[in-house]
């Protein structure tokens, strides 16, 4: 079976041309022509069959035949808010991984311990954008700039808010409270128990020294929950992988 080739145009309903980018990549890449079939897809589910009618240098002009919206495969807004790693390399990683399991939107957090005070979001965009054409997926994650921790507690939205982080409760809540949560890991409940499939979702996930214990009361005193992802000790991105996966498989569409 021929495989489908899929464009990115965001402003498809209203302009029938291919960004420059995507119009390098299907004139000088795949070499197709006037005449050609191709999908075009807009980032927000919409799916576009087209027909290419001009290819004049670099630019690709195409006429719409037929339009779809595209379902999501899973429940609910799922947004995962991470303090990204020193090397750059390892959070790209992320934002290609992620995207190829689905999920709705990325933040990065500004925290305490956090080793990358920075980060080019224009870079982290395209990986988005390459990673949801290969996966086949048809809505483009939102991305957010960095956002100081404590602004981003304040003003996040959603009846499941978690954080994931490394304390025992007794480090954060006293020994009272840890005597109320025994049988869970810590005092802390494992992230895909307590996940609602009816509600959206949204994890944080700190830096490789982890949320301060000031970072995690804040988060707690703002309607977020301390949870765990399983028993092993994970890095920055391997751990928000996990939440993704996790968030991804319990919102999933029967």
């Amino acid at each position: 079976m021929k495989e489908i080739r899929y464009f990115y145009a965001p402003d498809v309903a209203t302009i029938n041309e291919l960004p420059a980018d995507e119009a390098a990549h299907c004139l000088k890449v795949l070499r197709l022509q006037s005449g050609d079939e191709m999908y075009v897809i807009d980032g927000c589910g919409g799916l576009y069959k087209a027909v290419i009618t001009t290819t004049t240098g670099k630019r690709c002009l195409f006429r719409i035949e037929e339009e779809s919206k595209m379902p999501k495969e899973w429940k609910g807004h799922l947004h995962l808010a991470v303090a990204p790693t020193k090397n750059n390399d390892r959070i790209e990683w992320l934002a290609e991984k992620a995207t190829e399991i689905g999920f709705d939107e990325l933040s990065f957090l500004n925290c305490r311990h956090s080793e990358r005070r920075q980060i080019k979001t224009e870079r982290i965009d395209k990986i988005l954008v390459s990673a949801m054409k290969q996966s086949h997926k048809f809505s483009k994650p939102i991305l957010n700039e960095m956002t100081d921790f404590n602004r981003f507690v304040e003003t996040a939205e959603g009846e499941q808010k978690f954080i994931a982080h490394c304390y025992d409760e007794s480090d954060i809540c006293g020994d009272e409270k840890l005597e109320e949560n025994k049988g869970m890991m810590s005092g802390k409940p494992f992230l895909m128990d307590v996940l609602d499939v009816d509600s959206d979702a949204l994890v944080l996930i700190g830096p490789e020294g982890d949320f301060s214990v000031d970072e995690v009361r804040y988060a707690l005193s703002h309607g977020f929950r301390s949870v765990h992802l399983g028993r092993s000790r994970l890095r920055t991105e391997t751990a928000a992988l996990v939440a993704v996966h996790l968030m991804r498989i319990k919102h999933e569409v029967e």
